[in-house]
């Protein structure tokens, strides 16, 4: 996999603190469950050594997933951007509705950090397509379930 993962700042950090919880505290407690659960005798038949040693691999395999997308990662941080009014990965966009008039704000981030409560948009999402490239006052189409969607984008910021 020799492809880079974009990542903000912000998810980054968020990924590193996920990586550091994992190794420093989960992988301990897991031991000690398996180790607990060892002392009850015979494994054939001991479902909390099973269950340690399923969350044991879980752990192990997400400790892996993140180190993987943290060593393979472009880090933006939005405020040293300068694209001149451009929409770019880890912009944050201003839109308005033009059927509804309602006004919502949207960062476009990597797929790992996106939370549409967060207002934090993936990259690979139909929206976030639709706007890289666009300027303030372009009008995009954007292709929602609902059918499709026209917004103006008021402005570009990069904070």
């Amino acid at each position: 996999m020799n492809t880079t993962v974009p990542l903000t700042k912000y998810g980054a950090e968020l990924l590193k603190e996920e990586l550091h919880q994992l190794k420093t505290k989960e992988r301990r407690s897991v031991i000690d469950a398996i180790a607990e659960a060892r002392s009850h005798g015979d494994l054939s038949e001991n479902a909390e050594y099973d269950a340690a040693k399923e969350r044991q691999a879980f752990i192990e395999g997400r400790i892996a997933e993140l180190e993987g997308k943290l060593s393979a990662a472009q880090i933006i941080d939005p405020a040293t951007l300068d694209a001149e009014g451009r929409v770019v990965f880890a912009s944050t966009v201003d839109l308005e509705d033009l059927e509804s008039g309602q006004k919502v704000s949207y960062q476009i981030v990597g797929i790992d950090e996106a939370d549409l409560k967060l207002n934090k948009v993936s990259v690979t999402s139909p929206i976030a397509r639709a706007l890289i490239g666009k300027y303030a006052g372009d009008v995009v189409e954007v292709q929602a379930p609902s059918g499709p969607r026209e917004y103006e984008i008021l402005e570009v910021r990069y904070v």
